[in-house]
C-alpha cells in the first residue's frame, strides 16, 4: 500500500477531510445496528407505536448522513487521485517523445508501448470507490469496539477472522505479483506482432509470413492463456475462502452468541445486532483482500513506468548561439551500438567550413543513417566531439539546434495529423504563403493541387499509407520549413523518379546558393561525382575521406581529415 500512503502524503488538507469524512460514514453506519437491536428489544417488547415511529426517523437520518459523507470522500479521494494518475501517464508519454534516441532505441516497440500503457492499471487500482474502500479498512475498528462493548468474547471471535482474511489477502497479493507481471510482459509480446500485421499488412501477405506471425501470435496467446487460467484459479479460490470465511463468522458468532444468550449474558437483540456488527468488521477487510489482483498489477505497472521514466531525457536547457554560421568540425569521433563487438566507425577527424558540400558514402548498414542522425543530435557519439561553431554540440540545446538543420531522414515519419499540423509543428511561426512555398519547393504542388482536402489532408500510421516518394517529398518539405543553416540529407533521391531527383538537385543548388552547409549521405553516382570531398564509411574501422583529385587518382588517400 506504499502507493495510498504516497497520495495521502502529498495532500496533507485533502487527507484529513478525507479521513474525517470516513469516520462520520462509518461512525452513522452504526446506526442500523443500533437500529435492530433497539428494535427487537424495545420495540418487540413493548409494542409502543411511537417509539418505532422515532427510531426510524432517526435511523433514516443517520442514513442520509452517511450517505452524503460517503459521497463527499468519493469526491475527494478522486480529486487526489486524478493528479497522481495523470502524473503517471504524462511521465511515461514524455520519456517516450524525449527520451535520448539511443536509450529509447534498446527497447521493442512492445516494450514502448507497454510502459504507455501502464498507467491505466494503476489508475484502475487507485480509483476513488477502490481508495475509499482501503480507507475504510482502519475504521472496521469501530465496528469491533462496538462489537466489544456488547460481548468482548464474541470481538475476539471476529478479530480472529480479520486477522486471518488479511493474512490471506497478504499472501495472495504476493502470489499474484509474479503472473500480473508475466502477463505484463505477454501483453508487450503480443502488441508487438499486431503492430507487425497492422503496420506492414503487404509485407505480411506478399512474403507468405502468415505462417510464421501466426504461429508466434498462437505461442503467445498460449502463454497468455496459461497465467490467465493462473490468475483466474486464485481469484476463484480468493473467492470461495472469502465466501466460506463469511459463512464460517456468522456461524461463530450465532452460535457463540446462543450460548451466551442461554447463560443469561446476551440478549437476542443484541445477538442480532452482534452479528451485524460482525459482518461489517468484516467487510473492508474482505474488499481490500479482494483488490489483492488489482494492487499487484498495479505494483507491477508502478514499476514499469518507474524503470521506464529513468531513461535519460534529452536536455531542455544548453547553449543557444546567436547566429549559427554553418561550421562543422568532427574531433576524434566514434561511434558504436551498445552490444555490437566492433564500432561504425572511430578516430574520425573531419571538419567542413560553412557552405562546403559534403558528401557521405557507404553501402547499407555501413554507418550513414548514423551518421546523419549524431550530427542532428539524435545519438551521442561513444567518444570524441561533434562541434557546431566550435562549440561543442554536447552542450547545445536540442531544440535550437534542430531548428538550424533542414534534415531529410532516409525513413521519412510524421505523426498522426494534418499535413498542416506535421509541418507547423516543426515550424510554428510558419504562414500561409510559407507553407505554399515549402510545398512548391518540395515539388507537391500539383499533388495538393488534386487533393480533395489538400494540407487538411490527414497522415495516419506514420504516413505509410502514400507512396515512398510522396512522403519523401512531404518529409523534404517539412525539412525546408526552417531557414536552417546546415543541410542533411540522408539518401536524398531514394525512392523518387527522375522528377523527383531532379527537384533534389533543384534543391541542392538552391540551398547551396544560399550559403548553405550541405551533408548528402548517399550512394547516388550523380550526387557523389559532384562533392569536392567524400567520407567513404565502407573503409573500417576509420573512415577514408576522399577530395575530388584523389577519387580521379585511386592510388592517392587521404586519411588525415577534410576541409
Amino acid at each position: 500500500m506504499t502507493e495510498l500512503i504516497k497520495r495521502l502524503k502529498a495532500y496533507p488538507l485533502v487527507t484529513l477531510e478525507l479521513l474525517g469524512a470516513s469516520l462520520f460514514a462509518n461512525l452513522l453506519a452504526l446506526a442500523s445496528s443500533l437500529f435492530v437491536i433497539q428494535v427487537l428489544n424495545r420495540y418487540v417488547a413493548h409494542g409502543i407505536n411511537a417509539s418505532l415511529a422515532t427510531m426510524v426517523v432517526g435511523v433514516l437520518i443517520a442514513i442520509g448522513f452517511e450517505v452524503a459523507f460517503r459521497q463527499i470522500r468519493l469526491t475527494l479521494a478522486d480529486a487526489l487521485s486524478k493528479p497522481f494518475d495523470r502524473a503517471y501517464a504524462a511521465r511515461a508519454y514524455d520519456v517516450l517523445i524525449c527520451a535520448k534516441g539511443d536509450a529509447l532505441g534498446q527497447l521493442t516497440a512492445g516494450q514502448k508501448r507497454e510502459a504507455v500503457a501502464a498507467p491505466d492499471a494503476i489508475q484502475q487500482a487507485y480509483s476513488a470507490p477502490n481508495m475509499v474502500a482501503y480507507l475504510d479498512v482502519p475504521f472496521a475498528l469501530i465496528f469491533l469496539a462496538a462489537l466489544f462493548l456488547l460481548s468482548p468474547l464474541l470481538a475476539l471471535v471476529a478479530l480472529v477472522f480479520c486477522s486471518g482474511v488479511l493474512l490471506f489477502g497478504l499472501a495472495n497479493y504476493r502470489a499474484m505479483k509474479k503472473p500480473a507481471l508475466a502477463m505484463q510482459g505477454h501483453f508487450s509480446a503480443r502488441q508487438s506482432l499486431l503492430d507487425s500485421a497492422l503496420s506492414d499488412p503487404d509485407t505480411v501477405r506478399a512474403f507468405t509470413a502468415r505462417k510464421v506471425l501466426l504461429k508466434r501470435w498462437t505461442l503467445v496467446l498460449d502463454l497468455m492463456e496459461a497465467v490467465r487460467t493462473e490468475i483466474s484459479k486464485r481469484q476463484g479460490g480468493q473467492q470461495n475462502m472469502i465466501g466460506g470465511i463469511q459463512a464460517l463468522l456468522s456461524t461463530a458468532i450465532i452460535a457463540g452468541g446462543a450460548m451466551l444468550v442461554v447463560m443469561g449474558q446476551l440478549d437476542v437483540g443484541l445477538l442480532i445486532g452482534a452479528n451485524i456488527l460482525a459482518a461489517r468488521t468484516l467487510g473492508p477487510i474482505i474488499r481490500l483482500a479482494q483488490s489483492a489482483g488489482a494492487i499487484a498489477k498495479a505494483t507491477s505497472a508502478i514499476q514499469i513506468v518507474e524503470n521506464f521514466t529513468r531513461l535519460p531525457l534529452e536536455p531542455e536547457d544548453g547553449v543557444a548561439l546567436g547566429l549559427y554560421k554553418g561550421a562543422l568540425e568532427l574531433k576524434d569521433v566514434g561511434f558504436a551500438y551498445p552490444g555490437q563487438p566492433t564500432p561504425l566507425f572511430e578516430s574520425l577527424n573531419l571538419k567542413i567550413e560553412p557552405g562546403a558540400l559534403f558528401v557521405v558514402t557507404g553501402a547499407n548498414s555501413m554507418g550513414k543513417t548514423t551518421f546523419a542522425r549524431m550530427l542532428v543530435g539524435l545519438l551521442k557519439p561513444s567518444r570524441g566531439q561533434v562541434l557546431v561553431d566550435g562549440v561543442d554540440l554536447a552542450q547545445v540545446a536540442p531544440q535550437w539546434w534542430r531548428r538550424q538543420v533542414i534534415y531529410l531522414p532516409q525513413e521519412p515519419g510524421f505523426f498522426n495529423g494534418t499535413v498542416r499540423d506535421n509541418i507547423l509543428a516543426f515550424n510554428p511561426q510558419l504562414d500561409e504563403a510559407g507553407l505554399n512555398r515549402v510545398i512548391r519547393e518540395a515539388g507537391l504542388e500539383s499533388y495538393f493541387a488534386q487533393s480533395q482536402k489538400g494540407f487538411n489532408t490527414l497522415l495516419v500510421a506514420g504516413g505509410r499509407d502514400l507512396s515512398l516518394g510522396i512522403r519523401r517529398r512531404l518529409a523534404l518539405a517539412r525539412a525546408l520549413a526552417t531557414d536552417g543553416q546546415l543541410v542533411i540529407l540522408d539518401e536524398p533521391t531514394e525512392g523518387l523518379d527522375a522528377e523527383g531527383a531532379q527537384q533534389i538537385s533543384k534543391i541542392m543548388n538552391a540551398l547551396s546558393q544560399r550559403g548553405c552547409t550541405i551533408i548528402a549521405l548517399s550512394h547516388d553516382p550523380n550526387i557523389v561525382q559532384g562533392a569536392p570531398h567524400v567520407l567513404d564509411l565502407n573503409v573500417k574501422p576509420i573512415p577514408r575521406i576522399l577530395a575530388a583529385v584523389d577519387r580521379a587518382s585511386p592510388h592517392q588517400e587521404n586519411k588525415g581529415g577534410g576541409q
